[in-house]
């Protein structure tokens, strides 16, 4: 574990904090804003940032960022663009870490191979598919780690110990536990048991951090969630900040900016 999203959650632990993880979609409203958004996220406190490649059936995420898919696809925006797109931000001094976070058909259609030289090429440093389920994800996660990727893969609360170690052995990192059944989405609480559920998922993992994610989206959650894990994992509440800014004829990257430095500043335990 040497690369740079292990360095950034071994620096946020010696700072004596939880990694903070920012997910946005790319090309919401457009890639330009992608583009300004990135080194603003860094800057306002993002440790990682999860870049969404946006997907027309995300099955796995809630309305918001079911809307920012769609309005990022409307803008034009593909695999191959969000590519490049971290390409020239890491041209431009990008140094925080970037993992891609989508679904397996554009992956697909890319080829995986293709997809893990190029994203390695571009500067990406992991990629979670959401719908690969880790039994099936041997082959994937072997082509990432060949071009030195990290793969990352999810946990639930309904994950059974026989898949808590196959993610484990295969992911590399930090390891992604959804903190309840369903999708990404604000939610008004942090779910009871997810103290018992961290501490299952550490067990199994062994060394991996552990960053937990959907749902969590106000300083005070934050706050609660980085007592339990490694790392906070925050997407529709940033993904609603850009959306409201937009609407309101506002620059979405200040407002998300000034959103995740609020839960930032929450992280320490």
């Amino acid at each position: 574990m040497s690369g740079r999203i292990a360095r950034a959650f071994t620096r946020a632990a010696r700072e004596g904090r939880a990694a903070l993880v920012v997910f946005v979609e790319a090309g919401d409203p457009s890639l330009e804003v992608t583009r300004r958004l990135l080194p603003a996220l860094a800057e306002a406190g993002a440790d990682v940032i999860e870049l969404g490649v946006p997907f027309s059936d995300p099955i796995a995420d809630g309305p918001a960022i079911q809307r920012a898919s769609e309005r990022a696809l409307v803008a034009g925006t593909s695999l191959s663009g969000v590519l490049d797109l971290v390409a020239r931000a890491r041209y431009d001094g990008l140094d925080v870490p970037v993992v891609l976070f989508g679904y397996a058909n554009p992956v697909l259609a890319m080829g995986e191979a293709a997809f893990a030289s190029r994203a390695a090429e571009a500067g990406v440093d992991g990629a979670l598919v959401t719908d690969l389920p880790p039994e099936e994800g041997q082959a994937f996660a072997s082509t990432l780690r060949a071009t030195r990727l990290d793969p990352v893969f999810l946990l639930a609360p309904t994950s059974p110990p026989r898949r808590v170690k196959i993610v484990g052995r295969l992911s590399r990192g930090f390891v992604y536990v959804v903190s309840r059944p369903g999708v990404t989405g604000v939610r008004a609480d942090v779910p009871e048991g997810l103290a018992a559920l961290v501490e299952r998922v550490k067990e199994g993992v062994g060394r991996l951090p552990v960053a937990v994610g959907f749902g969590i989206s106000t300083p005070d959650q934050v706050a609660a969630v980085a007592r339990i894990a490694d790392g906070v994992v925050v997407g529709s509440a940033v993904v609603l900040a850009l959306e409201g800014a937009v609407a309101a004829g506002e620059d979405p990257v200040v407002a998300a900016a000034a959103l995740v430095r609020r839960l930032a500043a929450a992280t320490g335990r």
